[in-house]
């Protein structure tokens, strides 16, 4: 039992070190304390006020709420309930991304393919031919951007645009990113499934300032699943880029990658392919090629098979992945490396160019 009589202004005083993830305040400076907390001897009940039913921090801040008044009244019995603030309007959905030009899908059939690597690399080399860039690691799976970025340590902050709270993306090379490894531990990330994830990956869409971008590039997770259809009914995106290696069960999977974006309800135009790790190369021999997983037969089959381009063939060579450990991706450099991502960078404008010139704006998938 605690030892001190417990009063009202105890409770709010340890509720004033309880801070509303991503706005610096505290839960007392938003006046989400409700005016009925009841002390009867060791036991404190309170409320916490919300403005919805489905806030994402919820569950957090009642249990953030309980821990701090236990630990300003050790042996209090404290309950804490959460309360929907009434009265409330709900607000008029603003549209998603109004400020984004094109919406562009890295996608692959398999994992291992070396996506990543090519999502943030086109998205270095889009920056450095002078386009405003996004890029969004929609990998629930396996988030690797804040790494390839040097941004495992970032920290999401919010602020107010045009009366809403936003979260704002981190920047690295020119490029704006969000990645859900940001918000999750990525030991657990693979118990992120089904609801629980969309939702999450909604947020990183909706409720951020991605500003005025010429190119928002999403890596998408391999495969197609769950995620793929909520982003095809959160996001009218302007086509779909699907990388692969050249290895005949890679292609396999291609193929269904492929498949999945060209199926009538959902009908998003594939870009192009890229045959990653087309061979591999030697640092000191660049002339050198050796063709491990087959060679530009089987990706040329593919792209002829659905009558899209081969938008480059990437290397296999260590420095990109030595780059990409170093969270400093090779684009950046002034390699051959960096030359086949910058030949990717330009074969996609043309390939943007031509879609748009030639097609209408894709619809998002209608939930029916």
């Amino acid at each position: 039992m605690a030892n001190d009589p417990i009063y009202p202004a105890l409770v709010t005083d340890a509720l004033a070190m309880v801070r509303y993830p991503g706005t610096g305040r505290s839960i007392i400076e938003q006046e989400m304390l409700a005016d009925d907390i009841r002390i009867a001897g060791n036991t404190v009940s309170f409320s916490l006020v919300f403005d919805k039913a489905t806030d994402p921090f919820k569950a957090s801040l009642l249990k953030a709420a309980k821990a701090a008044v236990e630990r300003a009244a050790p042996g209090a019995d404290v309950t804490v309930n959460a309360i929907v603030r009434q009265g409330v309007p709900a607000p008029e959905k603003a549209p998603v991304l109004p400020g984004v030009k094109n919406i562009i899908a890295v996608s692959s059939g398999k994992g291992g393919v070396g996506k990543s690597t090519v999502a943030a690399n086109l998205a270095v080399a889009l920056a450095a031919e002078g386009y405003s860039v996004g890029l969004l690691d929609a990998d629930i799976f396996g988030p690797s951007l804040p790494k390839m970025f040097g941004l495992e340590s970032t920290e999401l902050y919010m602020h107010e645009v045009d009366g809403r709270n936003l979260i704002i993306p981190a920047e690295a090379y020119g490029v704006k990113v969000l990645s859900i490894g940001f918000v999750i531990d990525p030991s657990s990330a693979a118990v992120w499934r089904g609801a629980m994830a969309s939702n999450a990956l909604r947020q990183l869409i909706e409720q951020a300032d991605w500003g005025e971008l010429d190119y928002f590039l999403i890596d998408m997770p391999p495969g197609t699943s769950d995620i793929h259809l909520t982003l095809v009914q959160t996001l009218a995106l302007t086509g779909a880029v699907v990388v692969t290696t050249p290895q005949k069960v890679a292609i396999a999977d291609a193929r269904k990658g492929i498949a999945m974006f060209r199926d009538s309800k959902i009908n998003v135009p594939v870009l192009g392919v890229v045959d990653n790790m087309a061979w591999f190369t030697p640092e000191k021999h660049p002339d050198e090629r050796y063709y491990l997983f087959g060679d530009d037969a089987n990706v040329d089959a593919l792209a002829g098979e659905y009558d899209v381009p081969v938008l480059a063939r990437i290397p296999l060579v260590a420095s990109v992945g030595e780059h990409s450990d170093s969270g400093r991706p090779v684009a950046t450099e002034a390699t051959a490396s960096a030359a086949a991502f910058m030949h990717l960078a330009h074969e996609l404008i043309d390939a943007v160019d031509r879609r748009n010139s030639e097609l209408p704006p894709t619809a998002k998938v209608e939930v029916r």
